[in-house]
C-alpha cells in the first residue's frame, strides 16, 4: 500500500496534502525554488487537484510557497540577510513604541489580546498552522496600538507585513517554536497588564530576537545538509 496515501486518510485530504507539503519543505526534501507539479502530487497523494489547490493556499499563506502566474506553485525562496535586517528592524521600534504604548492599554485592548491568546491557543493544540502568524500579527499590532506613534508604526506595520511568511515559517518549525511563542505572548500581556512596560518591552526585544535567531539557523543548517 502506498505509505502516502494511507497517512492521507487520517485526515481531510486538503489539510493532510498541506501537513505532509509543509513537513517536505521544514526539512529540506524541496528545496528552494522547487517547482511543485499538481498533477504529479495528486497522483501521489491520491486525491484530486481541488483539494491539492486548498493545500498549495494553506501554505502560501504559512510563507512556505509562492503561487505564481503562468508558473503555478513554488517553494519560496529564504534569504538570511533579508531575515537579519527585518528582524533587527523590528527589534529596534518595535519595544519601542510598546513602552510607550503598554500603560495607555485599556480593558477593551486586554479583552482583544486575551480573545487572540485564546484563539491562538486553540488553533496551536488543535495543530492548525495557517492562522499563526496572522493572530501572532494582530497581537503585536494590538500591544503597541496606543503609542500615539503614526509614522513609526506604520514602519512597523510595513514590517510585520514583510516579516509575515518567515514568522509563519518559524512558528510551523516545531510545536516546541509555536508553543515558546505562544508562552511569550501570555508574559507580554501579563507584565503590560500589571504596568510592567519595561520589563514587556525588554521581553519583546528578546522574542523578536529568539525568532529571527532561530530562522537564521534552520536556513544555514539546510543549506549545509
Amino acid at each position: 500500500m502506498n505509505t502516502t496515501r494511507s497517512a492521507l486518510g487520517h485526515a481531510t485530504r486538503a489539510q493532510a496534502a498541506a501537513d505532509e507539503l509543509r513537513r517536505r519543505i521544514i526539512e529540506g526534501e524541496l528545496a528552494e525554488g522547487f517547482q511543485l507539479r499538481q498533477d504529479a502530487l495528486a497522483a501521489e497523494f491520491g486525491i484530486s487537484r481541488i483539494p491539492l489547490r486548498e493545500a498549495f493556499v494553506q501554505l502560501e499563506s504559512e510563507g512556505l510557497i509562492q503561487i505564481l502566474p503562468h508558473k503555478g506553485a513554488i517553494v519560496s525562496e529564504l534569504s538570511v540577510a533579508e531575515i537579519e535586517e527585518l528582524f533587527e528592524l523590528r527589534a529596534l521600534l518595535e519595544p519601542m513604541l510598546l513602552s510607550k504604548s503598554a500603560p495607555r492599554l485599556t480593558e477593551s485592548d486586554f479583552a482583544e489580546l486575551d480573545r487572540i491568546l485564546a484563539e491562538y491557543s486553540e488553533e496551536l493544540h488543535a495543530n492548525s498552522p495557517a492562522r499563526w502568524g496572522e493572530l501572532n500579527t494582530q497581537l503585536h499590532q494590538r500591544l503597541m496600538s496606543r503609542a500615539d506613534q503614526p509614522k513609526t508604526a506604520s514602519i512597523v506595520n510595513s514590517l510585520l507585513q514583510q516579516t509575515d511568511r518567515y514568522t509563519r515559517l518559524q512558528l510551523s518549525l516545531s510545536r516546541q517554536s509555536a508553543a515558546q511563542a505562544e508562552t511569550e505572548h501570555a508574559e507580554l500581556v501579563n507584565l503590560c497588564r500589571k504596568g510592567q512596560a519595561q520589563e514587556a518591552a525588554a521581553l519583546l526585544k528578546r522574542h523578536i530576537g529568539h525568532v529571527s535567531d532561530e530562522l537564521r539557523e534552520f536556513l544555514l543548517s539546510r543549506r549545509r545538509a
